[in-house]
């Protein structure tokens, strides 16, 4: 009764007065047993299954896996679901409601007798998204990876799900592919159950939670239809039995260390630009003190070690059996706080002492890297007062630094309405400049940064161009991009002044990118600038509109900084 007492779930089924009746007896009408009701922890476990998710659309079957290892462990199993998130289907972006379903996570935990908590995770947004709603209850929490699929097959060669998105109006401009030829692609390209499986934003999810000490070893990478995937969510529900019994929160594991060590492992697999405002939120939700600078500071030095699309040439599949992120993590031991705790209890360090590579065309050694230097670049400058970022591992070299012309679009429908045009004044030395697709101005900063290039361009054979925008890329894209510019263009930063022939100068070198304009003139264009209309009126979107932060502050609304625990006074009766 003493180790009952300590449990969360016991004032609901612990007592013998009106309310434990209440909870015990609607609940016994799934066939529950009295000891599930008498000292048994409570294991939630948190679904974004949804067949509108189609990178998640093995989670029921996987939740039945967890559920076995937290009756083996001597655990009591509830799953329940929450707001799940498609990144392939959703409009506007699925990053308008990362702070939603991180509130449906939040409430859904803390409302119901659940002691500890494993996350079944897949699609972009659903791991930061859930992370950042347990973290605002801090209870004993374990990460599950849907993982990725096989690799996509297009006639005899590997395609990335992802990545082929963004070359098929080159494929079909340039190298004259049919409609046939596209539909065969498209029938090919994610042919099993799983995320995208190029190193794009779900695969660096899932590296950034292993990283974080969230999941156990190795799990990032296992593929979402190999069967060790199973035995690792088998023993997940196993181990987050053990969690609660040792009181191993969320605060024990993700402290400052836990973070420098996510930056590090990002920058050396190639990962997302995306990780940068899901772990600016997730360090807001857990209290720990991180900045934009960071990013650069611990991690633009870093060597990029794993040889992927879209910095590279194989995919998820080939990555795993290399031997995965253990390899990863063993190879950046000299950087990281081999120290930090991890799920099972043991550092990161011993976690990962001396994991084999089997293949090093994929994964490289630290003694002889694919980059010397990786990882992320923030830059600052008058354009972008608060930063903005860039992927060096993924751009064109020759474009690292460069001054040219602007070409601006005010809004994303603009864009398609004139980019193609023949008589559009851009050549390959124009910086595209795309407003109003931030946080507040699409609303939601969707993935549009990476647009596409010109036709015309594309068919004299241009590969790339420096783009620019306030809105977020893919992390299944490459190229010269200029990413999530603060303040946005909708709240009256520099980059709504920008005008059509204004010279803009990049060095990624120097962290610098400027307006070259006169700072009377822009502060003559920054008077008579007028704020666009509210994207809308009511409801959440409204609700986010009005408490949404900027993208160096981690795109989270400000009244969910922090976090209210796992304490709920007052009953329903």
């Amino acid at each position: 009764m003493k180790d009952e007492k300590k449990l969360r779930s016991y004032d609901w089924f612990g007592k013998s007065d009106k309310m434990g009746f209440v909870h015990r007896s609607w609940l016994r009408n799934q066939g529950y047993p009295d000891d599930y009701f008498k000292g048994k922890p409570v294991i939630g476990i948190c679904n974004t299954w949804s067949e509108l998710t189609p990178c998640n659309g093995h989670l029921r079957d996987f939740a039945e896996i967890v559920k076995r290892g937290v009756v083996e462990a001597g655990g009591f199993p509830l799953e329940f679901p929450v707001t799940s998130l498609g990144e392939t289907i959703m409009r506007p972006t699925t990053m308008l409601f990362r702070n939603l379903a991180s509130m449906d996570t939040e409430e859904s935990i803390r409302a119901n007798p659940i002691d500890g908590v494993v996350l079944l995770t897949g699609c972009d947004k659903t791991t930061p998204s859930t992370v950042m709603g347990a973290c605002s209850v801090n209870l004993p929490t374990i990460v599950v990876p849907g993982g990725p699929m096989l690799n996509g097959r297009f006639r005899g060669e590997c395609i990335g799900s992802g990545s082929f998105n963004w070359l098929i109006k080159e494929k079909q401009s340039v190298e004259n592919y049919t409609e046939e030829d596209i539909h065969e692609v498209e029938i090919g390209a994610a042919r099993s159950q799983g995320h995208c499986m190029t190193m794009g934003t779900a695969s660096t999810m899932a590296c950034m939670v292993e990283a974080l000490g969230l999941t156990l070893p190795g799990a990032a990478a296992i593929p979402a239809v190999d069967s060790r995937k199973k035995v690792m969510a088998q023993l997940s529900g196993r181990r987050i039995v053990e969690m609660v019994k040792e009181d191993l929160k969320l605060s024990k594991i993700l402290t400052r260390k836990a973070f420098e060590n996510s930056i590090i492992v990002n920058a050396g697999v190639g990962g997302s630009t995306n990780l940068i405002i899901h772990l600016l939120a997730i360090a807001g939700r857990i209290g720990v003190q991180l900045h934009l600078e960071d990013f650069d500071k611990i991690g633009s030095k870093i060597p990029l070690l794993a040889n992927l699309k879209p910095s590279g040439k194989y995919l998820m599949e080939d990555f795993y059996y290399a031997g995965g992120l253990p390899v990863v993590i063993k190879e950046l031991k000299k950087y990281l706080h081999n120290d930090a705790i991890t799920v099972n209890g043991r550092s990161i360090g011993d976690n990962n002492i001396n994991p084999p590579c089997y293949n090093q065309d994929v994964i490289a050694g630290i003694d002889k890297p694919l980059q010397e230097n990786a990882g992320i670049a923030v830059l600052k400058g008058n354009l972008c007062e608060n930063g903005a970022i860039i992927k060096p591992s993924a751009a064109t070299p020759s474009l690292m630094k460069h001054r040219g012309r602007a070409v601006v679009f005010e809004t994303m429908e603009d864009y398609h309405r004139r980019i193609d045009d023949p008589g559009l004044d851009i050549d390959e030395d124009s910086v595209i400049v795309l407003k109003n697709v931030g946080p507040v101005g699409y609303p939601g900063m969707p993935e549009v940064g990476n647009v596409d290039l010109p036709e015309k361009l594309l068919k004299k054979g241009v590969k790339d161009m420096i783009r620019i925008s306030d809105g977020r890329m893919s992390g299944t894209a490459a190229g010269t991009v200029i990413l999530h510019v603060s303040p946005e263009s909708a709240v009256g930063g520099t980059l709504a002044l920008v005008k059509d022939g204004d010279m803009i100068e990049l060095d990624v070198e120097k962290r610098k990118l400027h307006l070259d304009i006169s700072d009377e003139e822009l502060k003559k264009r920054r008077a008579a600038w007028k704020a666009p209309e509210p994207m809308a009126t009511r409801g959440y979107v409204k609700f986010y509109i009005d408490h949404v932060q900027q993208a160096h502050l981690g795109v989270d609304l400000d009244l969910l900084q922090g976090g209210s625990g796992s304490e709920v006074t007052r009953d329903l009766h």
